[in-house]
């Protein structure tokens, strides 16, 4: 038996109940699925009896080599491909054309999947299995305390569902932490035109310090005076947090945000 490399964050999914709950969660009829770490291939094989048109990206060349053998006849009758490298530094080949994404993600390069992902217009969706914490992270809503940066940019791309926990047995080796699966089914773009890296920026601004306010935070942005407007007319208290405004007044307020520093280049500056 293979044993797992930490430096990759592997830990080989065995529970086959929680396989088929992932597969149950795929929506029908994908033209193709890009499978990010499969691994030892024992989500692979339930993907490929899902649907016949499969590529997985794997960076350990020991896997992929493994891979290579136990999947010959699948890759011979081109139901199957499998490609040795770094999905982060080969998104090219997957967004050659439109995907839908699965994967057991290991947790180091979870986010940075899922962002590229969201941000890829060649991704339809995606099902993945990340840390429960982050899962938390990306599908809260507003309000709730985990509501952050990452939240707004999943919703502005589709809804976000947390589907279920996976506990640390379903692995080998076990993890140290709850795990989680999550599906997004990109159906929107709420932020179409719009300069998403400045976007971004004004994301990270505002959850700078999620415990103090939006308006000490967003005042490295814009204006505090700017900002104490805009809290006025949507009746909203000078005390509200980072995690108590919804994605529609944060991309409101985004676009007058933009307006103002345009029309005041300075005045973010201000005390």
């Amino acid at each position: 038996m293979i044993q797992a490399k930490k430096k990759f964050g592997q830990n080989f999914l065995i529970d086959d109940g929680i396989k088929a709950k992932i597969i149950k969660a795929i929506p029908n009829n994908l033209d193709r699925i890009v499978e990010i770490g499969p691994g030892l291939g024992d989500l692979t094989q339930k993907l490929i009896e899902f649907s016949g048109k499969i590529e997985c990206f794997e960076i350990d060349s020991e896997l992929y080599e493994i891979l290579l053998d136990k999947f010959a006849s699948e890759i011979s009758e081109q139901k199957l491909k499998i490609i040795n490298a770094d999905a982060l530094k080969s998104w090219d080949e997957i967004a050659r054309q439109d995907y839908f994404l699965v994967a057991n993600l290991p947790y180091y390069v979870a986010t940075n999947i899922i962002l590229k992902a969201l941000s890829d217009s060649r991704c339809k969706g995606l099902v993945v299995m990340i840390q429960k914490e982050v899962a938390l992270k990306f599908s809260a809503k507003a309000g709730d305390s985990e509501f952050s940066a990452l939240s707004i940019l999943a919703q502005i791309k589709g809804d976000v569902e947390l589907l279920f926990d996976v506990p640390a047995t379903a692995f080998n080796p076990q993890p140290k932490v709850v795990s989680a699966v999550i599906r997004i089914i990109k159906d929107r773009d709420l932020i179409s035109g719009f300069d998403t890296l400045e976007f971004e920026r004004f994301l990270k601004s505002a959850f700078l310090a999620p415990r103090k306010t939006l308006l000490k935070n967003l005042s490295t942005f814009s204006s505090k005076s700017f900002i104490q407007d805009f809290l006025a007319r949507e009746n909203l208290p000078l005390s509200i947090r980072p995690h108590e405004l919804c994605v529609a007044l944060y991309l409101k307020l985004f676009k007058e945000a933009k307006n103002e520093r345009r029309e005041y280049p300075n005045s973010r500056r201000e005390a």
